[in-house]
């Protein structure tokens, strides 16, 4: 891939956004602190700024841009998303319906199965009660995992479980979230596909100790390993790309984003979900796959940066 020549002046004024008020502050204040440090290392006027502690209002006429470094609920849920929109200061990532719609698990299952992309079977539930029900369509290999939020935060992954466990597990998401996704769980190959300028970076296959690429795993230790790029043959390869741009595509969104896939042993695949702020920690898997094709994470970031926009530009 392609990637041109940025002036770091010519970004202006730049605010990180980072930390703010979701179950994912810690994380977001860890990618956040790359960011910035990457951006001022590059010569960017950059300023670190922390929604929870400094109003997003008051960015207005004193940034030219918005680099979110934000994740989970206000962060990349179309929330900050529309204020800057009012505000109208271009911001990085996918715009306010995107943001919306992949924030929601079960929205985005929806679009995604209604454009032909495969996707796990599942359903959403509102109380422990149903956990019955969910058996009898489902089965008891299952993903359990709060509709709205991220870094794996509330999520079980259950093996033949019956309903006091499966209950145990809803108990757990519903305390997060209003609504509950339960998804079959597809024992296989786990990937995710970085999403840069609409377009697929190498597939990186995650290899979690027993399948279990859980909070912890993602951002601590070194259990986890990687390859970048998978062990896949071509042919596949651009199967799983295709789909996940398609994919990215079919929400609207723009910029940047990550998309989990898993795959059964047949070969065939299902995407699970799109995160539409992917962390940039020093173990997160778009600075990976970015380096594959030549980007390094500074020259990432400020290709990032360069990309702020705004959904609607006023007319004049």
């Amino acid at each position: 891939m392609q990637f041109e020549t940025i002036d770091p002046k010519s970004l202006g004024r730049v605010a990180v956004l980072m930390g703010g008020m979701s179950s994912e502050r810690e994380v977001s204040l860890s990618t956040g602190h790359g960011v910035f440090e990457a951006l001022r290392q590059k010569g960017v006027d950059a300023t670190a700024i922390d929604p929870a502690k400094t109003p997003v209002e008051e960015l207005r006429g004193k940034f030219d841009r918005v680099m979110i470094s934000l994740h989970g609920r206000f962060g990349e849920d179309g929330t900050v998303q529309g204020v800057l929109e009012y505000l109208r200061i271009p911001y990085t990532g996918p715009g306010v319906c995107a943001s919306a719609i992949a924030m929601n698990k079960e929205l985005t299952r929806r679009v995604w199965s209604a454009c032909g992309l495969p996707v796990a079977k599942g359903l959403v539930v509102q109380g422990a009660h149903e956990a019955g029900r969910v058996i009898a369509q489902l089965g008891r290999d299952l993903v359990v995992k709060p509709v709205s939020d991220g870094s794996s935060i509330g999520v079980s992954k259950l093996k033949d479980a019956d309903e006091a466990a499966l209950k145990k597990a809803l108990e757990e998401a519903l305390a997060l979230n209003e609504g509950v996704l339960v998804e079959e769980r597809i024992c296989g190959r786990e990937f995710t596909v970085a999403i840069l300028d609409g377009k697929a970076l190498p597939v990186i296959e995650i290899r979690a100790p027993e399948g279990d690429y859980d909070y912890h795993n993602k951002y601590f230790g070194n259990a986890v390993s990687y390859d970048c790029p998978a062990h896949l043959d071509e042919t596949k390869t651009r199967e799983v790309q295709q789909a996940c741009e398609k994919a990215f595509a079919a929400v609207g969104a723009r910029g940047w984003g990550r998309i989990d896939v898993m795959m059964r042993q047949d070969g065939s695949f299902v995407l699970l979900e799109l995160n539409t702020s992917p962390g940039m920690t020093p173990h997160s898997l778009v600075p990976m796959a970015a380096r594959a094709v030549g980007l390094d994470y500074a020259d990432l970031c400020l290709h990032l940066a360069s990309k702020a926009a705004l959904d609607y530009e006023r007319s004049a």
